[in-house]
C-alpha cells in the first residue's frame, strides 16, 4: 500500500515539474495586456516546513521569491499598475535519499493575490493557492537532495513559482486590459 502511494506521489511530482529552464532576457513576453508590476510583496513567515525537509528561513524564501518575481514581471511595461501579495505557505526541500528507491522531491506552496492600483481592489476574490514542484532535470531525477544545495533547490522552486503565477495570470488575462 505504501509503495503504491509513493508511486502515485512520484508520478504526480513528475507531471507537475515541467517548467522549462529559460533565459528571461531572450524569452518573448506572454500577453498580459496593459500589465506593469507595482508592489511585489512576499511574506515567508507563514511558511510551514513539511517533513522530511531541509530547513529554510522566512527571509531566505522572501528574498528568493521576491527576486524571481521581479525577474519575471519587471519586464512588462504596460500603463496600468498591478500589485502582488504572495505568501509562502509550505515547502519541502528534498533531503538526501536512496536513489531510485527513495528520492524525495522538493515542493513549494504559495498563495497569490493581485491588486489593481487604479481601483484599489483585489482582482481575485479568493486567494489563488499554487503547488510548485522542482523542475525535472538530470540533477533532480535521482533526488535533488543528493545533487543540489538548499540554495539551488530554493532557486529552482521560486523560478517555477514565478512561472506558474505568470501562467495563472495568462488564464485571467481579461484582468489586465
Amino acid at each position: 500500500m505504501m509503495y503504491r502511494l509513493l508511486m502515485v506521489l512520484g508520478l504526480l511530482a513528475l507531471a507537475g515539474c515541467g517548467a522549462p529552464k529559460e533565459d528571461l532576457a531572450t524569452r518573448p513576453l506572454v500577453d498580459l495586456g496593459n500589465f506593469r508590476m507595482g508592489h511585489n510583496i512576499v511574506v515567508g513567515e507563514t511558511a510551514r516546513q513539511m517533513p522530511p525537509s531541509r530547513g529554510a528561513t522566512a527571509e531566505e524564501w522572501k528574498t528568493a521569491l521576491t527576486a524571481a518575481m521581479d525577474d519575471r514581471f519587471s519586464r512588462y511595461d504596460g500603463e496600468k499598475l498591478y500589485h502582488f501579495g504572495v505568501s509562502v505557505d509550505a515547502y519541502t526541500l528534498a533531503i538526501p535519499g536512496i536513489p531510485i528507491v527513495l528520492s524525495p522531491k522538493s515542493a513549494l506552496v504559495v498563495s497569490v493575490t493581485v491588486w489593481d492600483n487604479a481601483t484599489q481592489t483585489k482582482l481575485n476574490e479568493e486567494v489563488e493557492q499554487i503547488v510548485i514542484f522542482e523542475s525535472l532535470s538530470t540533477k533532480t531525477v535521482t533526488g535533488s537532495g543528493l545533487t543540489q544545495s538548499k540554495e539551488d533547490q530554493i532557486e529552482n522552486l521560486v523560478k517555477n513559482a514565478a512561472f506558474s503565477i505568470e501562467k495563472w495570470m495568462v488564464q485571467n488575462n481579461a484582468w489586465f486590459q
